[in-house]
């Protein structure tokens, strides 16, 4: 991967990070924020959505584009689905739950909250909301964290509706899971202050830590998002939605620096070259015996192929401006978005069972020289021509340099088009929801997950390393609730962070571990009811059996504990069995047998009371 001299470049990036609320209820009505799987829905509905002038009479690009390609929309809802998050409700009151944890992160980012909170729509029409908008409330503005190459300002905090979680699509449309959807969300967008990828990877690391530091924010894999804004001088604002991973910021930024790079130099000898893009033109008579199984397979389902040719293009349509991706891919994702599966170019064939002759005749056809390159669709009636058309439109912004646009982040580090940047025009006030008035001084400041580092360390005497894994480990409110009514803090600790590990690793299915089976089964043991030894077992019994509470667990494995009278009876036994070994041996059998005296109480019994009876009995008879 090339690294770049960013400062010479006039790099500029911003973050907008996109955090789940773990709130009781949804923003907006009173479902559960709780995520089930698709076939557990119980109906489903279908919808048709089109973008809406905003109140100042004008149409966002974004949504116009978004809207041509016309698509079913399927939602899945559940049980506990209400009118609401179908849009046969107006939406409740902001939840207040919600609001005070937002208030909470205010103050954390040092932000300086708005007096009263007004909601708004945001047009949407991918079909992620029922509505065709996304609620939006400005909570508060000019913030400002710290980063290892400075000061990074945090421009605004809102409060938002989380939307649908997008299941599967197909041609026809999408379908969308109703359980997602209204989950309150918070969205923090930085100035464009960051100067480097690092930069913009600490940023985001910092503000995770921050959110997290409020104990009310959901974890696990699609519960925080990050977009970037990126841009170089002499390029353009471009917007990479849905970073997963904060290892790919700095990537992502790196590769669209790269990718801008590669634009400009493209645009410039375009320049140089004269080039210019000719008219979509209907060459499917080249193709009619053709052997390539993609273009005949579109021609034998009533299709048709059409081809731009682009002149002056002849070498540049296949150079790579990412990491595997060229500037044909570029203009692939856009005849995606018209449903075709992509285009094929001259950069690239003869390939694909097309043969040089028909690359020849449909050079021909449209007028293409050997300085030149054509892009051709091979798909069905009324997808082929629209498809080649957006190629040729993203093949004249080329020509330009870089166009602002709305890009998706690839696992891979690398992005794609997406949609153009979203304007003004998309916003609006919300009229069924009342304004409301914000009092951030009834809200404490959290404490910093580094300052519970510390603390841990202080209070309870946990090592530095076990500190840090509660601190920002998924169990750090369970701990500090329990070690609040008493358990004992590294018993609490080593659980929820190393014995929950241990089970996973051995495939128990610890995920069905709610706070309460970790909460009673910590008490048993503290209480002396259930002896260490004995943890893992009853978890593993839980995991298992859900159903169960911590006190039936006990029962069924029989994991009571047993009195001193019966440990000893058990390790005489075990000590006399193994006689010989102990008078040979003496002490230096203790290892062996006590994991038989272990096996033989099956963790009824404190490990250290096991261990100074069995030194007790070796002893009498060394």
């Amino acid at each position: 991967m090339t690294d770049h001299d960013y400062d010479e470049l006039g790099l500029v990036a911003g973050l907008e990070i996109h955090q789940q609320l773990d709130t009781d209820t949804k923003l907006f009505c009173s479902c559960p924020t709780d995520l089930r799987e698709a076939d557990a829905s119980t109906r489903q509905f279908t919808r048709y959505l089109h973008p809406t002038k905003s109140e100042l009479g004008e149409i966002d690009e974004a949504a116009l584009e978004e809207s041509q390609v016309e698509r079913e929309f399927t939602y899945l809802g559940y049980d506990t689905t209400c009118l609401v998050e179908e849009d046969d409700e107006p939406p409740h009151r902001l939840d207040q739950e919600a609001r005070t944890v937002v208030l909470e992160i205010a103050q954390l980012l040092d932000m300086e909250p708005v007096d009263v909170a007004h909601v708004m729509r945001k047009l949407v029409v991918d079909g992620s909301n029922t509505s065709g908008f996304q609620r939006s409330t400005l909570v508060a503005t000019d913030g400002e964290i710290q980063t290892d190459e400075g000061p990074v300002r945090v421009a605004d905090l809102m409060l938002e509706e989380e939307s649908a979680q997008r299941i599967e699509e197909t041609e026809a449309g999408v379908t969308y899971s109703l359980d997602r959807l209204g989950i309150p969300l918070v969205e923090i967008g930085t100035k464009p202050d960051i100067s480097s990828p690092e930069q913009a990877r600490d940023a985001a690391e910092r503000i995770g830590m921050l959110l997290r530091s409020t104990g009310h924010v959901k974890r696990g894999l699609g519960t925080i998002r990050q977009d970037v804004n990126i841009s170089i001088a002499d390029g353009a604002r471009v917007e990479v939605k849905g970073v997963q991973s904060l290892d790919d910021i700095d990537d992502i930024v790196r590769n669209e620096v790269g990718r801008q790079v590669a634009l400009l130099d493209i645009a410039a000898e375009l320049e140089e070259r004269g080039a210019s893009v000719g008219e979509v033109q209907d060459v499917t008579g080249v193709f009619e015996d053709t052997d390539s199984g993609v273009v005949r397979g579109a021609l034998e389902d009533g299709g048709a192929v059409y081809a731009v040719p682009l002149y002056g293009f002849d070498g540049l349509v296949g150079r790579e401006i990412q990491p595997d991706r060229r500037l044909g891919t570029e203009l692939s994702d856009h005849a995606k978005r018209h449903g075709a599966g992509g285009i094929f170019h001259t950069d690239e064939l003869p390939a694909y069972g097309v043969t040089e002759a028909e690359v020849e005749a449909m050079c021909e056809a449209v007028g293409a020289g050997e300085e030149d390159a054509v892009a051709m669709v091979a798909a069905e009636a009324g997808v082929a021509e629209p498809a080649v058309e957006a190629a040729a439109a993203r093949a004249e912004t080329a020509m330009d340099g870089v166009p602002e646009e709305t890009r998706g982040a690839n696992e891979d580090g690398t992005t794609r088009y997406l949609r153009p940047l979203p304007g003004a025009a998309r916003m609006y006030p919300e009229t069924d929801v009342p304004p409301v008035e914000l009092d951030p001084s009834e809200v404490a400041v959290p404490e910093l997950l580094t300052e519970k580092v510390e603390r841990y360390q202080d209070e309870y005497d946990l090592d530095a390393g076990l500190a840090e894994q509660v601190a920002y480990g998924t169990h750090m409110p369970l701990f500090e609730s329990v070690v609040a009514d008493g358990v004992d803090a590294t018993l609490a600790a080593g659980t929820l962070e190393s014995t929950l590990t241990e089970l996973r690793r051995d495939d128990v299915p610890v995920a069905d571990l709610t706070d309460e089976h970790l909460r009673d089964a910590l008490r048993l043991v503290d209480d002396g009811e259930v002896p260490n030894e004995g943890l893992p077992e009853l978890l593993t019994a839980l995991a298992v059996n859900p159903e169960l509470t911590a006190e039936e667990a006990v029962e069924q494995e029989d994991l009571g504990g047993v009195d001193e009278s019966e440990v000893r009876e058990a390790v005489v036994e075990v000590v006399e069995r193994n006689a010989d070994q102990v008078a040979e041996q003496g002490m230096g059998a203790f290892s062996a047998l006590m994991g038989e005296c272990m096996g033989a109480l099956r963790g009824k019994a404190d490990g250290d009371v096991v261990s100074d009876t069995l030194r007790e009995e070796i002893q009498k008879r060394a």
